[in-house]
């Protein structure tokens, strides 16, 4: 017979859609850091499989989609870091990367220690194919910029710059599936319901 087992692991990651992104600006819509990771999930595995179908990549769609689900998991200890913050220096940079390995290794330890192993792959990035790294950044990058072009369509100007400054990047990627996914799918996230049913 096992020993009981109790851990507060998941009531930790309930608490994520308690954190707000984009602490500097006004939202017009807000967006917690669980929604954010849910779409930046789905995001990648369709990245992903475009690589797959299109590219001649062989990466594993679904543990990425799994991996990107956790990437912000450190967030319910450390908060939404604004990125003008994040990267202001060198040194808030490096600070912040200490936080949060010192994050992961908190909730990790929060886990069984049967599940611990399973996790690291997951939650430390560093454990991850490189490949998988890559995609799931790509996808929390088109993430910001989709909810960037929301804003500004709800008349939000706050989120203009950091609008440009995303379509740049995203554009400069030279990930094939990025460049496909921006051309295929993100267009028709502007549209109102009204004009998504038309385009059946």
């Amino acid at each position: 017979m096992n020993k009981e087992i109790t851990s507060s692991f998941y009531a930790y990651l309930s608490r994520l859609r308690w954190i707000k992104r984009w602490g500097l600006k006004r939202n017009a819509h807000a967006e917690n850091v669980m929604e954010h990771s849910w779409e930046v999930s789905v995001i990648a595995h369709t990245l992903a499989l475009i690589k797959n179908r299109y590219y001649g990549g062989t990466v594993d769609a679904n543990a990425i989609a799994t991996a990107a689900l956790y990437h912000d998991i450190t967030e319910v200890i450390t908060g939404d870091l604004p990125t003008p913050i994040k990267y202001h220096s060198q040194e808030i940079s490096a600070a912040y990367k200490r936080i949060e390995h010192q994050a992961e290794m908190e909730l990790l330890a929060l886990l069984p220690v049967e599940m611990q192993a399973d996790f690291q792959v997951l939650i430390h990035h560093d454990r991850m194919p490189p490949e998988h790294v890559q995609i799931i950044k790509a996808a929390d990058k088109i993430s910001a910029y989709l909810k960037c072009q929301a804003e500004l369509k709800a008349g939000n100007l706050e989120f203009e710059t950091a609008a440009a400054q995303l379509a740049l990047t995203i554009g400069a990627s030279e990930q094939p599936e990025v460049n496909f996914f921006m051309k295929a799918f993100a267009p028709s996230c502007g549209l109102t319901l009204d004009g998504l049913m038309k385009t059946y």
